[in-house]
């Protein structure tokens, strides 16, 4: 245990910027449906927080998607398949993000009260530093502003590896690991940060399993939307997480529990 965490590693979409992770889902939909092999928000949500050239491939190894592929194209999906999605995906990847790019309340707060404290703040993120070119100035504009941000395709493996929350690390002159905290709404994300070595702590009200936006969310019956989160909640908490909190706003009390903040 320590005092305080050295540094704090945040992920984007559905953590720190995008209520509900919703730009990917957009994006990854839009693709599928120009392929013509439509996917459902359900499908397109299963494998995210994974490079999004990972997350394509992992698509369409999914029985259902790889039959229909083969009903449309005529041939299993293949890596060639995999590639050409790819490179379409950062265009409308790069649209939805720059649409989705409002930061979660209590995000721009808490970071400044990390840094008052001395805490270094990094990021890493399933989008390539193409697909983040307009969010990141968006996100300073707003208030925040990591010091390190690594993107997919920046480290030879991407998560559920480590490599990217080292690469902070690293970048930041933050160690032991045991002494800094990944911040991830996504099971692969928090499977990067128990790979790593940190402490863990997931996002389920504004995150990828929830998957609504902050309206859509409290549009909801009360009695709907508390079992949705505890849903988020233990499924995050079944996939590694240290603590699961709602939304980055309640990181400070979060932080305090596992008696290093």
């Amino acid at each position: 245990m320590h005092p305080r965490p050295k540094a704090v590693i945040f992920d984007w979409a559905g953590t720190m910027i995008d209520f509900g992770s919703r730009a990917p889902v957009i994006a990854l939909c839009a693709l599928f449906d120009e392929a013509g092999v439509p996917i459902s928000e359900e499908e397109a949500r299963a494998e995210m927080g994974m490079a999004k050239s990972d997350h394509i491939r992992a698509l369409l190894t999914k029985p259902r998607i790889s039959a229909a592929w083969q009903d449309r194209h005529g041939h299993a999906p293949d890596e060639k398949d995999a590639q050409q999605l790819f490179t379409r995906i950062a265009p409308m990847m790069r649209d939805a993000a720059r649409n989705c790019a409002v930061l979660i309340p209590g995000a721009a707060d808490v970071t400044a009260e990390l840094r008052a404290d001395g805490v270094r703040i990094g990021s890493c993120t399933g989008y390539t530093r193409e697909m983040m070119a307009d969010i990141l100035p968006l996100a300073e504009q707003q208030g925040y502003k990591p010091e390190v941000v690594v993107c997919a395709g920046e480290t030879a493996v991407g998560r559920p590896s480590p490599l990217m929350l080292w690469k902070n690390l690293v970048e930041l002159g933050a160690w032991p690991a045991t002494a800094c905290v990944k911040v991830d709404d996504a099971d692969v994300g928090i499977a990067e940060g128990r790979a790593a070595g940190v402490w863990t702590v997931g996002i389920a009200a504004s995150g990828n399993r929830v998957g609504l936006s902050a309206e859509a969310l409290a549009a909801l019956g009360s009695a709907e939307r508390s079992q949705r989160i505890e849903a988020a909640r233990n499924a995050l908490l079944a996939a590694g997480a240290h603590m699961v909190i709602d939304t980055v706003a309640d990181l400070p009390q979060a932080l305090r529990q596992l008696q290093i903040g």
